[in-house]
């Protein structure tokens, strides 16, 4: 039974038993620690069942990819001839976003080439990543885990909570 249940669920079930006890919101060491264990616990066992998720898509895909210590998935399609990204560099790229079960969410077709201060935020940051894995002209698949792309939350409009994410790019500008 236990193994049917969602690990979200698990800890939030967990919580909730330790929030009922009947005292005046003293927590003992020992009950934040235990708070802090089960939490981490169900984190593993949320990014091994990611990892299982994507290793069985590269499988599907053909696609014969690398991960980082972070957890980025990614594979070089195609070389460019270019000099390599570097934090600070404000990049372009072409991009394709769709989730894993292949619905698609974003691509640059429609909204345009997206630009960005590589080291600087407002993107992935599993996106921060790879294009540091990149020269310019390079084609990549990168997949992004949840804690590398948007989180618990989603992003409110196209991708839901909890979700991993394919990005197909290519590195089109690099400017200091």
């Amino acid at each position: 039974m236990m193994n049917n249940l969602h690990p979200a669920l698990l800890c939030m079930l967990f919580l909730c038993c330790c929030c009922a006890r009947k005292h005046e919101n003293t927590y003992t060491e020992k009950d934040i620690r235990s708070t802090e264990e089960a939490m981490v616990t169900v984190n593993r066992m949320m990014v091994k069942k990611d990892q299982e998720k994507i290793k069985l898509y590269a499988r599907q895909n053909n696609l014969a990819m690398q991960e980082t210590l972070t957890g980025l998935w990614y594979v070089i399609r195609e070389k460019g001839n270019g000099e390599r990204a570097r934090n600070g560099q404000l990049a372009a790229i072409r991009f394709n976003v769709k989730l894993l079960d292949g619905t698609p969410c974003y691509n640059s077709d429609s909204l345009g080439i997206k630009q960005f201060r590589i080291g600087q935020g407002g993107v992935e940051s599993g996106l921060e990543e790879g294009i540091l894995l990149l020269h310019l002209g390079d084609k990549a698949t990168f997949i992004m885990p949840p804690h590398l792309a948007h989180g618990l939350p989603g992003d409110g409009n196209k991708i839901p909570a909890r979700a991993i994410i394919v990005y197909d790019i290519e590195l089109v500008k690099l400017e200091p």
